[in-house]
């Protein structure tokens, strides 16, 4: 087959990508792998355009307005218009803000099949608007009623899907792989002791809940550090401003900025616990890596936290900054449990969320859709 993934800014989980590229990263080169043609439509800022493939994947360049309303929907605007003359079978929307458009296709493209990737509630997120927020929701009513098939990545957005917007999603998570990582040369070089910090890694988003965790963390007796990996997204720089200010004082908390996706994979597995303290969630990427790595997750009580890691983690009430901060203490204090939390998410990483069987999951949707 002939496949289209529309709605990533790039090819690979650069800085400001997010889960949808990392979900795009994994999952389009093992089609191509498979036997399948993959085309992703990139954003020439997050990935040289010169470059034509990679991975076996073909990637096209097409411009867009770099402003927070018009960057996404302009460009999958033009990509929309491309795909109509490309030779595909499959187009491929991934997000609900894209498949605001997803009827170009199935409108103009009869032969073939529209598929949308249902990643997350995006109008949940605090950096919308009133007007913003109401045309997210919009894009989730088209998520479920547009395409020809509608992929939730977690339970609760099937549940919502169905509940809803009376579509029935096929279920099909964000994955990981169980990965042994002995090298700790990166970690050292940035002051780091095995076992000696809490991890994030993220976009730096209000949503995501960090101004709870720097909070509760400055609570914690401890001598382990606080290590935040990310880059703020675009338009966020004053909430990055906040993140500092509350963590000044307090050596242990550092901010890492941006690492390439390469130099993760040591932070993830030398971290003593990783926390995600997100507010809202779909099925969160980095928790499931983290646990492919052998680490233990605290995560917010939210749905798709909860659905990740399958009772084989640690919670903590969403927003609440002291059960966080007696959480985190406890853990600290209990090295036994974390311990034996860290054996426990490798399997369920084994069990749910290998790639290959998401791929093979993916594929299998699109044969379905056709008939």
């Amino acid at each position: 087959m002939n496949i289209a993934f529309l709605g990533q800014k790039s090819f690979e989980p650069r800085e400001r990508g997010g889960g949808i590229e990392t979900h795009v990263h994994e999952l389009a080169p093992r089609l191509v792998r498979a036997g399948h043609h993959v085309l992703v439509y990139i954003r020439p800022r997050y990935q040289d355009a010169d470059v034509r493939y990679k991975e076996g994947v073909r990637l096209r360049a097409l411009p867009t307005i770099y402003t927070k309303h018009l960057e996404a929907i302009a460009h999958v605007f033009l990509s929309s218009i491309d795909v109509l003359f490309q030779r595909v079978d499959v187009v491929h929307y991934h997000g609900v803000g894209p498949a605001l458009l997803s009827w170009i296709p199935r409108v103009f493209k009869r032969n073939a099949i529209v598929v949308v990737t249902f990643h997350a509630q995006d109008r949940l997120h605090q950096k919308w608007g009133f007007v913003a927020r109401v045309i997210l929701h919009i894009g989730e009513w088209a998520a479920c009623r547009i395409p020809h098939m509608t992929i939730a990545v977690s339970h609760g957005i099937q549940i919502l899907c169905r509940d809803r917007y009376r579509t029935e999603a096929v279920f099909i998570p964000n994955g990981a792989e169980v990965r042994t990582i002995r090298t700790k040369a990166r970690i050292l070089k940035e002051g780091l002791k095995p076992n000696g910090y809490i991890l994030f890694v993220g976009r730096i988003l209000p949503v995501k809940g960090l101004h709870h965790l720097i909070r509760a963390f400055r609570r914690v007796k401890t001598d382990k550090q606080l290590v935040i990996i990310g880059a703020s997204a675009a338009h966020e720089e004053i909430y990055m401003a906040s993140l500092k200010r509350d963590a000044q004082g307090d050596a242990r908390i550092r901010f890492l900025g941006f690492r390439p996706q390469e130099e993760l994979p040591e932070f993830y597995a030398h971290a003593y616990l990783y926390c995600q303290p997100s507010e809202s969630e779909g099925l969160p990427l980095s928790v499931i890596e983290a646990m492919g790595y052998g680490t233990a997750v605290l995560v917010s009580d939210i749905p798709g936290n909860l659905e990740a890691i399958h009772h084989a983690g640690f919670t903590f009430a969403n927003r609440d900054v002291e059960v966080l901060a007696a959480t985190l203490q406890q853990l600290e204090e209990h090295p036994d449990e974390v311990a034996q939390a860290a054996k426990e998410v490798r399997t369920i990483v084994r069990t749910h969320f290998s790639w290959d069987r998401i791929s093979e999951q993916t594929v299998e949707v699109y044969r379905t859709a056709r008939h």
